[in-house]
Order: structure tokens, then C-alpha cells, then sequence
């Protein structure tokens, strides 16, 4: 699990210490494929790292249409916006095929980040730089959409 966090971002550059406190934190759980992960709209505790395997975000629009948002493969992340807003599940996460997933708890992570202000600054700022990415790609989206299909903006 070590290796899979400090290749991570959002970790990339702590110090082995570091990663093992972050490691004595995760708990690693296997997801069957088409299990689901956790539900839009439900209240959120943890965010997920993809040790192996693959997971689908939906999400249900206001007609009650389930779209898919993204698929996740092997060593990415998800699940981190509530950690920043404490609001709900904006989107329901499931496993496309068997995986293994580490959760790490939001109170465990933000208890960990309070005692050590040297990780706190990296991972806040690599997760605003993420979430940064992330808006831009959503912005470039949507101007797209707005260009093939004006009269639905």
C-alpha cells in the first residue's frame, strides 16, 4: 500500500514517516465487480484511492437519469470533494470489475493533517491543484457543449 500512496500526487514527496502514518490510517477492502461503492446523495466519510482494479462514477440528473461522469482505473482517486465541503455524495461510485480499494476516513486524515502542518500544506495544495485541473476540464466541457448546442444554455 505504501508504494501505491507515495506514487500518489497528493502524497508524492512526504517522507517515508509520513506515509506510514498516513498508511496506519487506510483500510484496505476488496469491492466485486458491480458492487457499489457509495450512493449520490449519501452522506460522505471517506475518500478512496484504486489499488487495482476499476470504478464508475454516475450520476442521476434531474429527471432521474443515471449518466456516467468518469471511470477510474488503477491508481487513481476519488471521493475527496466532501472532505473540502462536508456536503453529500455528488455522484454514486461502483466497481466496474473486482477491486481493491484503500478508504482512508475523513476524520482520521483531517485529525492526521491537524498534528502535521508540513503534510497538511502539501496535501491541501496538491488536492487545490487537482480540483483545479478538474474545473478546467469541466469548463472547456461545457463550452463545448454550449458551441454544439446553443439552444439547451
Amino acid at each position: 500500500m505504501t508504494n501505491l500512496l507515495y506514487n500518489l500526487y497528493l502524497f508524492e514527496g512526504l517522507d517515508e514517516s509520513d506515509l506510514m502514518l498516513i498508511e496506519n490510517i487506510a483500510e484496505l477492502r476488496s469491492y466485486s465487480a458491480e458492487e457499489e461503492i457509495f450512493s449520490q446523495e449519501s452522506i460522505a466519510h471517506s475518500f478512496y484511492v484504486i489499488q487495482y482494479g476499476s470504478v464508475r462514477i454516475d450520476q442521476f440528473d434531474e429527471d432521474s437519469k443515471l449518466f456516467e461522469v468518469a471511470t477510474y482505473g488503477t491508481g487513481s482517486h476519488f471521493g475527496e470533494m466532501p472532505f473540502l465541503d462536508d456536503e453529500p455524495r455528488s455522484a454514486s461510485a461502483t466497481a466496474v470489475t473486482n477491486s481493491d480499494i484503500i478508504k482512508i476516513s475523513y476524520a482520521s486524515m483531517l485529525e492526521l493533517l491537524e498534528s502535521n502542518s508540513h503534510m497538511a500544506i502539501h496535501f491541501y495544495r496538491e488536492l487545490a491543484k487537482f480540483l483545479c485541473s478538474r474545473l478546467r476540464l469541466t469548463t472547456l466541457d461545457l463550452g463545448y457543449s454550449r458551441s454544439q448546442n446553443l439552444g439547451h444554455f
